[in-house]
C-alpha cells in the first residue's frame, strides 16, 4: 500500500510531537517513557472530544479523573492528581484498564507534564486527525523507541518491511479472523487490517467486522500490551468505548489451549530459547524445570518457547487456517522435541514455503531466522506436506540497522516468486527458490528443515563483491555484541540467576 502525503498540519502535528520528545529526552526520559505519557494523555485527551460536539457522547471516563480535571491543575497539584489519575484507570474495566495497568508517572518536572498537557495535547483536536496520521507517528515513535539499543525495546519490534511481504504473501481477506499470540507493539495486525482496507471495497458490515471482530492479540509484558493497545486504537482498529472488550490480552498465550480458533496466524514468537515453564505434550514426559503444565494438544514436551510457540499456533488454526511465523534457526534442526514437531507438522499441516532470511534486520542482534508458511489441514492418512519451496534471502545479502536497513522492495523477488493466491505447481524453481519433495525431507535425520536453495556465496570466490567496508565493519559489531550478549547470558546462569532468555516477549 503506498502511503498517501500528509498535508502541511498533519506534519506539524507528527513534528510536534517528534519536538517535544527530544526535549524531554533531554530531561533525561527515555523514548520508551515519552512514548508511555503520550499514550496516558492522548487517550484521555480523545475520550474527553468524544463528548464534545459534533459527538456529544457520554463520557467513558469517571468523573473527576478525566481530561478535564488534568488541565485546570498545574505544579505540585498537577503531579499529585495525575499520579492518582492513572492508578484509579488501572482499575477499570475494558481497554480503560488495559491502558492504565500498573501505570506511573515518569515526567518528574510538573511545568513540563503541564506543558505535555495544555500545549502540546490540548491545542490539538486528535479524534478529528485521520488515523494513518496519528498511527503513523506513534508507529514512529515506536521505532524510534525500538532503536533505542539502551532500553531493550527492539525486542519487540519485527521490521516493517517484513511485516508487509509477509501479509503480502497470505493476502488476508474481509470476514477472516486474525490473530497474533505474541503481538509486541501490534505491526503484524495493523499490516493486516491495512492490507484488507487498501485490497477490498468494503461494505458497512465488512467494516464493522474489520473494526470490532477480526484481530485479536496476546501479550505477556504489561507496559507492551498498553502500547499494542494504544497502536490499535489510533488505527481505528477496536470500537471507540474505552470499556469496550480490548482486542489484546494480557497473558502468556502458551499456558492454555486456545478457545477459538482463526483463519490465520502471523507472529515473530519471542527469540530467547529457553523458558521456565515446560508444557507437557501428548508425550507424556516431564520436566524437571521449572513450573510444568499440560497441553493435550501438544505433540511433545519441551522448555523450548519456539518449538511451544509453533505447536501452540497450529492449534490456534481452523481446518484450512494459514499461518506465516518468524522462528530461529534452532526450530529446523534441533532434535528430539524439535524432530517430532516437525514430522507432526509436516504430517498435519501444508508447510509449503521457508524464506530464509539475513542477519542484520532485527534489532535483536546476530539472529538468523526464517519465515515458515503454512496450512492446517483435515486429518488423513497420508502426510499434508507434498512438497516445501525454500527461498535462500540470506546468501550474499548484506543488512545492517544504520548502514543499510531492509526495505520492502528488497524482498520483491521473493513474494514475486511465492505468488500469492496461486498454488505451489505455478511456482518455478531458480538459483534462490528451490523445491524439496516430502520424501527428501522424510530421509533426512530428524526431519531436518536447515535446507536450501543453490546459491554460491560471492563473497567467498571473488573479493570485489564483499559488500561496502562500512557494512562489513557494522556487521563485525553486531555480530561482537550478539556474541557479548550469549556470554552474558552463560555468565548469568553460571551466577544461579535463571536463564537470561526467560523474559522478554515478541517482536510484534
Amino acid at each position: 500500500m503506498t502511503k498517501r502525503h500528509m498535508d502541511p498540519h498533519s506534519k506539524q502535528l507528527v513534528d510536534k510531537l517528534w519536538n517535544y520528545c527530544n526535549l524531554l529526552r533531554d530531561d533525561g526520559l527515555s523514548y520508551g517513557d515519552y512514548v508511555e505519557q503520550l499514550t496516558y494523555l492522548l487517550f484521555l485527551k480523545m475520550a474527553h472530544e468524544r463528548t464534545q460536539p459534533p459527538w456529544n457522547e457520554e463520557s467513558r471516563i469517571p468523573e473527576g479523573y478525566d481530561w478535564p480535571s488534568l488541565l485546570s491543575r498545574d505544579g505540585v497539584e498537577l503531579e499529585v492528581h495525575y499520579t492518582t489519575v492513572l492508578s484509579e484507570l488501572g482499575k477499570q474495566p475494558g481497554l480503560l484498564g488495559l491502558v492504565f495497568r500498573k501505570a506511573q508517572n515518569r515526567i518528574q518536572d510538573p511545568a513540563k507534564l503541564k506543558r505535555l498537557i495544555a500545549d502540546l495535547i490540548d491545542g490539538e483536536t486528535w479524534t478529528g486527525v485521520d488515523a494513518d496520521v496519528k498511527g503513523d507517528a506513534y508507529e514512529g515513535l515506536l521505532e524510534k523507541n525500538a532503536a533505542d539499543t539502551k532500553s531493550g525495546a527492539g525486542q519487540y519490534f519485527t521490521p516493517r518491511p517484513l511485516i508487509k511481504a509477509m501479509v503480502d504473501c497470505v493476502r488476508p481477506k474481509p470476514g477472516e479472523t486474525i490473530a497474533d499470540p505474541a503481538c509486541g507493539t501490534g505491526g503484524f495486525l495493523l499490516a493486516a487490517h491495512d492490507y484488507i482496507s487498501a485490497n477490498y471495497d468494503l461494505d458497512r458490515d465488512e467494516k464493522i467486522f474489520l473494526r470490532d471482530k477480526t484481530f485479536r492479540g496476546t501479550e505477556i509484558v504489561d507496559n507492551t500490551a498498553r502500547l499494542c493497545a494504544m497502536n490499535l486504537f489510533l488505527h481505528g482498529i477496536g470500537g471507540s468505548d474505552p470499556q469496550a472488550t480490548p482486542p489484546i490480552e494480557v497473558k502468556d498465550a502458551l499456558l492454555s489451549e486456545p478457545a477459538e480458533k482463526v483463519d490465520l496466524v502471523l507472529a515473530n514468537p519471542p527469540f530467547g530459547k529457553k523458558s521456565s515453564v515446560t508444557i507437557v505434550g501428548a508425550d507424556g514426559k516431564q520436566s524437571k524445570d521449572g513450573q510444568v503444565l499440560a497441553r493435550p494438544d501438544f505433540w511433545a514436551t519441551t522448555s523450548n518457547k519456539q518449538l511451544n510457540f509453533l505447536q501452540h499456533i497450529r492449534s490456534m488454526l481452523k481446518i484450512g487456517g494459514r499461518a506465516a511465523v518468524v522462528l530461529p534457526d534452532n526450530v529446523l534442526f534441533e532434535g528430539g522435541a524439535g524432530a517430532t514437531i516437525r514430522e507432526r507438522l509436516l504430517d498435519d499441516c501444508n508447510v509449503h514455503t521457508i524464506l530464509r532470511l539475513p542477519t542484520g534486520i532485527f534489532y535483536a542482534q546476530g539472529v538468523k531466522a526464517n519465515v515458515v508458511f503454512f496450512e492446517r489441514c483435515a486429518a488423513s492418512s497420508e502426510p499434508a506436506t507434498k512438497e516445501l519451496w525454500v527461498y535462500d534471502f540470506r546468501t550474499n545479502q548484506h543488512f545492517t540497522l544504520k548502514t543499510k536497513p531492509l526495505k520492502r522492495s528488497d524482498l520483491d523477488d521473493f513474494v514475486a516468486a511465492y505468488k500469492p493466491g496461486e498454488p505451489p505447481s505455478a511456482r518455478e524453481e531458480s538459483e534462490r527458490f528451490k523445491r524439496w519433495t516430502y520424501e527428501e525431507i522424510a530421509a533426512r535425520e530428524g526431519f531436518n528443515l536447515d535446507i536450501w536453495a543453490d546459491v554460491k556465496d560471492e563473497s567467498l570466490t571473488d573479493a570485489e563483491n564483499l559488500p561496502a567496508p562500512e557494512v562489513i565493519a557494522e556487521e563485525i559489531v553486531e555480530h561482537l555484541s550478539a556474541a557479548l550478549e550469549q556470554f552474558e547470558a552463560v555468565a548469568a546462569q553460571l551466577r544461579g540467576n535463571g536463564d537470561a532468555d526467560d523474559t522478554g516477549s515478541a517482536f510484534g
